[in-house]
């Protein structure tokens, strides 16, 4: 194998990590709340009803922002269901996932979640406006943020929540472009009910951050007309934009799927570069960051049965979408964080979805235990050592060929260099079959030697970590890595996701 080479110079950077890039989402799907993060009756429960074991794992996880309430629930969802005393709060049906939703974890449970997370949870809140307005925006923005000496301001201090809760970072609607969504719309209809929402929001607090429906996927059939008419309607009022890509083997084309950051990495250069025409037809010096709220590794087969089936019962909190991710799904996982990462002077917010139980990085049984899926590693690693600069990273590596992208680097890499000096490598090998020599040029950059190398690779690449072995898969330490006269020299295992800490 051909050796993979780059160049690290701090003169060549891509910009500062925003800690929002860390974010995850939490939707009222499956189990992802109830016998996920909330669970009254586990063993482990807190007073509030929060499993403590998953709050050590979502701390451990290292994220930030966190998304709430949905996804295509929110498109049906009625905030005043959520707030007020637990056991008044209505059973309503939720058609986005024909469930019924109890709303027992509901506004304040959300914001109580945060808190024990710690200072880095951030509130980010989606707004119905599929089936609700404007209106509806505004008196969840003034119960929600208002101080007191209102009527639904005091009413949150009367159902327990004196303090309000701050929420700064708000998405106007979910996916409103997919024909799946309740209260659908086309680009125009969309454009103008968010102008009119985040123009509302403003004169109660100018300071507020929103965030525009961008396409569902770049495959959408409006892909780029649709950002380009959204944000002719909404540019001096947003701050974001967003975009959701999932991704999956399809047609058993593994090749394909091991380089879908091929696919994240378009997706981003062409929103951006809608974003900036736009713009510049407005001739307007601000610039739209991108808001990828969505993202993950999903294998779809039980969304399509869902959406095909008309004879389910409205469970409450069915096992739904929990995907059990081999090495093989965390290797794509890692290249896709590296794809968020050398974009990071235009992608402020991202939120890995979702948090628990379905299709995320943490599992769990009701009454049982809680355990950390493969993905989880990249995330938390990334997480941890991906703050401060991102170098900018052009691979001279060995190619392969796929059936949807072409060809393709053998290696997928970036760098983010600390405010301390230190620099980490997340590097991907993307080969199936072969170790793939890697050297790395370090131009003025002061570093002496490699602190750490590991790497997440196992032999099987379909093994998992399931509740019987919820151990199989961990990072494991790398020895034979070197620096030496300022070039970093390595292997990367077959099919591995690897940090590479130099000091």
């Amino acid at each position: 194998m051909r050796t993979a080479r780059f160049t690290l110079d701090p003169a060549f950077t891509i910009g500062e990590v925003n800690p929002r890039l860390f974010g995850s989402f939490v939707e009222h799907l499956g189990r992802c709340v109830y016998t996920g993060i909330y669970e009254p009756d586990h063993p482990s429960a807190d007073a509030g009803g929060l499993r403590t074991d998953v709050l050590e794992l979502v701390r451990e996880l290292g994220v930030t922002t966190i998304r709430y309430p949905g996804g295509n629930f929110v498109s049906g969802y009625k905030w005043e269901d959520s707030v007020g005393p637990a056991d008044e709060r209505p059973r309503r049906l939720d058609l986005a996932w024909r469930s019924t939703e109890t709303n027992r974890f509901g506004l304040s449970e959300y914001i109580a979640f945060l808190k024990k997370i710690g200072p880095q949870a951030e509130p980010m809140m989606a707004l119905n406006l599929g089936t609700r307005g404007v209106a509806e925006a505004l008196e969840l923005q003034e119960y929600a943020n208002h101080p007191s000496g209102t009527a639904l301001s005091d009413l949150r201090a009367a159902h327990g929540d004196k303090d309000p809760f701050g929420i700064r970072l708000w998405c106007l609607g979910n996916e409103m472009d997919g024909p799946w969504q309740t209260g659908h719309k086309t680009a125009e209809e969309y454009g103008r009910v968010a102008a009119e929402t985040a123009r509302a929001m403003r004169q109660i607090d100018p300071s507020v951050e929103l965030v525009a429906c961008g396409s569902s996927s770049q495959g959408m059939p409006t892909f780029a007309a649709w950002e380009a008419t959204v944000l002719a309607e909404t540019y001096d009022l947003v701050d974001h934009i967003s975009l959701h890509a999932y991704y999956e083997p399809q047609d058993g084309d593994v090749d394909s799927f091991l380089a879908s950051a091929v696919d994240m990495e378009s997706f981003i250069e062409n929103v951006v570069a809608t974003c900036d025409h736009v713009g510049a037809k407005l001739k307007s010096k601000k610039k739209i960051n991108l808001s990828f709220d969505e993202w993950n590794v999903w294998y779809t087969s039980e969304w399509h049965a869902i959406e095909d089936s008309s004879a389910r019962d409205w469970p409450q909190a069915p096992r739904l979408l929990e995907n059990n991710y081999s090495v093989m799904d965390a290797v794509v996982f890692g290249s896709l964080l590296i794809a968020l990462l050398r974009h990071a002077d235009r992608v402020t917010v991202a939120c890995l979805a979702q948090l628990v139980n379905v299709i995320a990085p943490i599992l769990t049984e009701p009454g049982g235990p809680a355990w950390r899926q493969t993905t989880f590693f990249p995330f938390a690693q990334a997480s941890r050592y991906g703050r401060g600069q991102v170098l900018d990273v052009r691979v001279d590596s060995p190619t392969y060929e796929t059936k949807k992208y072409g060809e393709t680097d053998l290696l997928h890499a970036t760098a983010v260099r600390a405010e301390d000096g230190s620099v980490t490598v997340f590097a991907v090998n993307r080969s199936r079959t072969e170790r793939l020599p890697l050297e790395v040029a370090l131009n003025g950059l002061e570093l002496t030697s490699v602190l750490e190398h590991s790497a997440l690779a196992d032999t099987d690449p379909e093994a998992r970590n399931t509740l019987d072995t919820p151990d199989r898969v961990t990072p494991h330490p790398v020895t034979d890595t070197t620096l030496h006269d300022g070039t970093l020299s390595g292997v990367l295992e077959p099919l591995s996701w690897n940090v590479i800490r130099l000091v």
